[in-house]
């Protein structure tokens, strides 16, 4: 079932991977070159930011819906306003308040969109298997992001980035067909009853899923129902737990979401810094912007392919060392640095980048009672769509202080410090652990 959508999302993926480019270049089209920073991070940040407040406004109406629904109805909302947006520029009708606009309605149901996609890896794939289901998909993701912003760079020189945006609202029209059409199978699979697991592959999971070694471990994968809650009726079915008591009763997925959101809030400015980076620094084009997340998007392959492998390890300093590697690569992007060196250094960064969204993933999906994990992907995505687009709004007042390099720089060396503090707190609390077990003997 999953090989009759994949190319849908393949597709679909390419056509955001030119949009990653298309949609800066746009904004910096319509805007006041006074102004470019400014608009440019309200462009990128509203083609996400608002999928923050979906996924919390819209709990209601969307929790019950299957992950191919969910991802449909996002399909739907995207391909719509993005293609008014494309309709409108090409009859030179768009100015940068109306553009922002419809970028932002696109994006409400992003984050159930990606709920979506995970929830059904995790309905059709035992334990064992989600891991590689994560990496295909993300595979895709990433393969976007080597392909689509070369390709932009080019179709935007020839047509302008409003043809761009037109292709990505198309591709979303073929990733709501493909969903369409396996949904109701979806939803058949998802209700049927899960095989029996044997007490060693229960075992086996468990130590996947490990917290870190000075964490404690769960009980049980959700929490406990509170005295005096009324027993359920026999065969009713057992009521869902929230998203954030199965966040707040995990070990590790606290620290994990924390880590993630200041992770993805300082990576925000990067992509308002980049393409006035391209286009004020380096005096480059679309093409240029397009090479850059081109040669990103190579090595974030690389990097995803580790993902299996990498999952091996403990959670904790994998984790961390992306972070530290990630703000290391960037380093070069932030000096007056040769060309080739900032390419260079960028195809590193994106190759430690690349296994992160594969293996946090995979900590939720292993560690979320299944009656909850579309919510606690949602949850999840609602504070990294928050994170993202708010480090990116803020990237425009950075980018008109600090200038695009330095804000590339300051990004850097902030993500250096949020994992050299990440590494020291993961010290003290193993050293406080050592010192306990000594007191104790």
């Amino acid at each position: 079932m999953l090989r009759r959508v994949l190319p849908g999302a393949a597709l679909s993926a390419l056509g955001d991977g030119m949009s990653f480019v298309a949609i800066a270049w746009l904004a910096i089209r319509l805007a006041p070159e006074s102004s470019r920073g400014l608009w440019v991070g309200a462009a990128v940040a509203a083609y996400s930011l608002p999928g923050a407040a979906g996924a919390v406004l819209l709990r209601r109406w969307l929790r019950g819906r299957g992950g191919a629904g969910l991802v449909l109805v996002n399909a739907v909302l995207r391909a719509a306003a993005l293609g008014l947006v494309a309709c409108l520029a090409i009859a030179h009708l768009l100015d940068p308040v109306g553009y922002v606009g419809l970028l932002g309605v696109s994006s409400v149901l992003s984050a159930w969109g990606v709920a979506g996609k995970y929830t059904l890896i995790a309905d059709l794939l035992p334990a064992k298997q989600r891991v590689a289901g994560n990496t295909v998909f993300g595979l895709a993701d990433q393969l976007s992001l080597t392909i689509g912003p070369a390709l932009a760079g080019v179709v935007t020189a020839l047509a302008g980035p409003a043809v761009v945006i037109a292709v990505d609202a198309a591709s979303w029209v073929v990733l709501a067909i493909s969903y369409a059409r396996i949904a109701p199978l979806a939803t058949r699979a998802a209700s049927a009853p899960a095989p029996l697991v044997p007490p060693a592959a229960l075992a086996s999971a468990a130590e996947i899923s490990a917290a870190p070694s000075d964490a404690p471990e769960p009980e049980s994968d959700a929490p406990e129902p509170e005295p005096g809650a009324p027993e359920p009726e026999p065969g009713a079915p057992e009521p869902e737990p929230g998203a954030w008591a199965v966040i707040r009763s995990s070990p590790v997925l606290p620290g994990l979401l924390a880590l993630s959101f200041v992770f993805y809030l300082l990576y925000g400015p990067i992509e308002v810094a980049l393409p006035v980076h391209v286009a004020t620094d380096l005096h480059g084009s679309a093409a240029l912007l397009g090479t850059f997340w081109a040669v990103f998007g190579v090595g974030a392959v690389i990097g995803e392919l580790s993902a299996p492998f990498l999952r091996r390890l403990p959670v904790w300093p994998t984790m961390t060392a992306i972070v530290l590697g990630w703000g290391l690569g960037l380093v070069p992007l932030g000096l007056d640095t040769p060309l080739w060196a900032a390419l260079a250094a960028f195809f590193v960064a994106a190759i430690i980048w690349g296994p992160w969204m594969s293996l946090s993933m995979a900590v939720l999906q292993e560690t979320s009672p299944p009656a909850a994990l579309a919510q606690v992907i949602a949850a999840r995505s609602s504070l990294l769509i928050l994170s993202s687009p708010l480090g990116t709004a803020l990237g425009g007042p950075i980018v008109a202080g600090l200038g695009a390099r330095g804000t590339l720089l300051a990004s850097a060396v902030a993500t250096i410090v949020l994992g050299l503090i990440t590494t020291a707190v993961l010290l003290m609390r193993r050293a406080r652990k050592a010192a306990l077990a000594h007191t104790a003997h």
